[in-house]
């Protein structure tokens, strides 16, 4: 059977492309070896489940240990049934030792010995420690599926089991879930004292945060499918996969899955498969893409994502620490600073996602805004613009729930719906720009039949009560993204959200403006 690349679920060795679970944890064995306690966490379909399932067939495979990989998510149901949460524990560690094919000396206890409800898990897991020939090592995964008194409690009788029973309990233990599991009350914006102590897992000796693929790890795993394949990729295409992606695996694998899977493209992948699936993944957007729309709603999200696509400044305090630490561990923005969207294709769903109801009220259609060589009439698409803000501006921003950013957000999805389908569109915006830059890039092919590329760049940026008019800064600040991205000129659109500005109607209108650099600048003051 052919490898391919996966995106449902974990990998399996003989089936998917995949990397070794030695190198993304590479710390598990080390504590794993001196019988230590820890915790492995990070945002769903990172590959925490494929790593440790890899682990313990690796660690069980080799004879020094037998080590087992299982759910907790069927227990989550009792949040407050200790009972049940134990039994329903015990029995996934049962059936994971049977689809393991464990030899019958190494099995769980079959019963499991009767406990009253609250030590069950302890005594279960130190009766199977008594009977089994090797040091027995267990991975939860998806611990922070459990919730409340489960939780709580499940915790306590591995730290119990630790600190009175070392020698005749299990010898190495590593949680996994989402986050840190001393922090995932706080994090979800919860009481964290409901824990009853700081950290109920306090003798955890480190929490690895599985990381992102590095880009030589994205050209590790799509060279396995060049190796097994004869099919390359272009050094130019691997750059731009792991810039669209940095890395997210769930990404890196669904992108090679569009181009070979659903496009079926055969020949070298180049950077143009790369734009094209990039762009497929978005509309289509698969179940990763939409589980993470559904967190747009959470007031938490949006205490973090709105300012940074508005660009404003933050004075941070615990409260917006706690909600950046939130929406990190969701994977939403990235970990490192400054602050901003985790990688551009998340970048681009979430602006596409919040401006789709405003996309709905868009009549335009794409081809009323196409010359014959395929190039878009820039400046036609500027003039329908504005009298689309003139007539619908009003209600379409006062209807979006992210206010703050509501008329960025039109104007985002009226040019999504004119260049959809032909072009891109490319966005840069986070905390501190004070702006939102727009490339759109437009494919048309030359009088000789040669592919070219329209390129035409925007700034948008807002006018607030109590500042000053950032004409002047915006001039600077778009000259400097036309030097960037090689530009002779630009759009800089200036929307006026102060309580007493004009009606829409009369201060949308188009200007020329000229630059600190020179340049001759179309100036549209919405």
């Amino acid at each position: 059977m052919r490898k391919y690349f996966n995106t449902a679920g974990p990998c399996y060795p003989q089936m998917h492309y995949m990397l070794p679970a030695l190198e993304r944890i590479p710390d598990a064995c080390d504590y794993i070896a001196h019988g230590e306690y820890f915790v492995l966490h990070a945002p769903r379909q990172t590959g925490k489940t494929t790593s440790l399932a890899d682990l313990a067939r690796q660690l069980t495979a080799a004879g020094d240990y037998l080590a087992l990989h299982f759910s907790c998510e069927a227990a989550s149901s009792f949040a407050h049934d200790v009972g049940a949460t134990e039994q329903a524990l015990l029995g996934q560690i049962r059936a994971a030792a049977q689809i393991a094919h464990l030899p019958p000396e190494m099995m769980p206890p079959s019963p499991w010995p009767d406990a009253p409800p609250g030590t069950a898990l302890g005594i279960g897991l130190a009766a199977w420690v008594a009977q089994c020939p090797r040091p027995l090592v267990l991975f939860f995964d998806e611990i922070d599926s459990l919730r409340d008194d489960a939780l709580l409690n499940t915790l306590r009788q591995l730290r119990a089991g630790y600190t009175t029973n070392r020698a005749g309990f299990v010898h190495s233990i590593a949680l996994c879930g989402l986050r840190d599991v001393r922090d995932y009350k706080a994090a979800s914006g919860g009481d964290p004292t409901r824990l009853g102590s700081p950290s109920p897992f306090n003798i955890k000796v480190d929490s690895i945060r599985l990381g992102d693929f590095t880009r030589d790890e994205v050209i590790a795993l799509y060279t396995q499918h060049t190796a097994e394949t004869g099919q390359e990729f272009s050094p130019r295409a691997l750059d731009l996969a792991y810039y669209y992606t940095q890395g997210q695996p769930w990404l890196v694998n669904a992108l090679a899955s569009e181009i070979i899977r659903r496009m079926r493209i055969e020949s070298t992948i180049t950077e143009e498969h790369i734009d094209r699936a990039k762009e497929r993944m978005i509309v289509a957007r698969a179940t990763h893409l939409d589980s993470l729309v559904d967190k747009l709603t959470d007031p938490v999200v949006q205490r973090v994502i709105e300012p940074l696509i508005a660009g404003r400044y933050i004075d941070a305090d615990p409260a917006f620490n706690d909600a950046v630490a939130y929406v990190r561990d969701l994977g939403l923005v990235a970990r490192t600073k400054p602050l901003r969207v985790a990688n551009p294709i998340y970048n681009e769903v979430i602006v596409r996602v919040l401006g789709s109801g405003i996309e709905e009220n868009i009549t335009s259609g794409p081809s009323q805004f196409r010359l014959p060589d395929g190039r878009l009439d820039f400046p036609r698409l500027l003039t329908e613009f504005a009298a689309f803000w003139k007539l619908n501006g009003e209600i379409l921003a006062g209807d979006q729930r992210y206010h703050e950013v509501a008329p960025q957000l039109v104007l985002m999805a009226f040019l999504h719906r004119i260049v959809n389908g032909g072009g891109y569109i490319d966005r840069e915006y986070g905390v501190g720009r004070g702006r939102i830059d727009l490339l759109i890039r437009q494919p048309w092919t030359d009088s000789d039949g040669r592919r070219a590329e329209q390129r035409e760049a925007f700034e948008l940026k807002v006018w607030r009560d109590k500042h000053k008019d950032p004409l002047g800064e915006g001039l600077a600040q778009l000259d400097g993204y036309l030097d960037r991205v090689d530009l002779p000129t630009g759009v800089l659109v200036i929307f006026d959200r102060r309580e007493k500005a004009a009606p829409i109607t009369e201060r949308t209108r188009f200007s020329d403006a000229t630059s600190p650099s020179g340049r001759t600048i179309t100036l549209l003051r919405a």
